[in-house]
């Protein structure tokens, strides 16, 4: 795991082998601890960001670049 420090100041951990895609680049899986058990949130390739935000549905958005990932429940229906 690949370590990264928070804008906030708080100590993530970056797990490349683990993705989603994304519009602009994948989101990679960021963990609190270096062991992987406390799921924290996304870190954006794009923009090397953790400042993304998930909606109900599933969906994540990078609040500096934009890159989303589809949300996991998806139709027409949604949009």
């Amino acid at each position: 795991m690949e370590r990264h420090d928070s804008p906030d100041g708080q100590v993530l951990f970056v797990n490349r082998s683990e993705s989603e895609i994304g519009s602009k680049g994948p989101f990679y899986l960021v963990y609190s601890d270096d062991e992987g058990t406390t799921r924290w949130g996304y870190f954006c390739s794009n923009c090397e960001s953790v400042d993304n935000a998930m909606d109900a549905m599933g969906r994540v958005q990078c609040n500096e670049c934009s890159n989303v990932r589809k949300p996991d429940q998806w139709d027409a229906a949604h949009e």
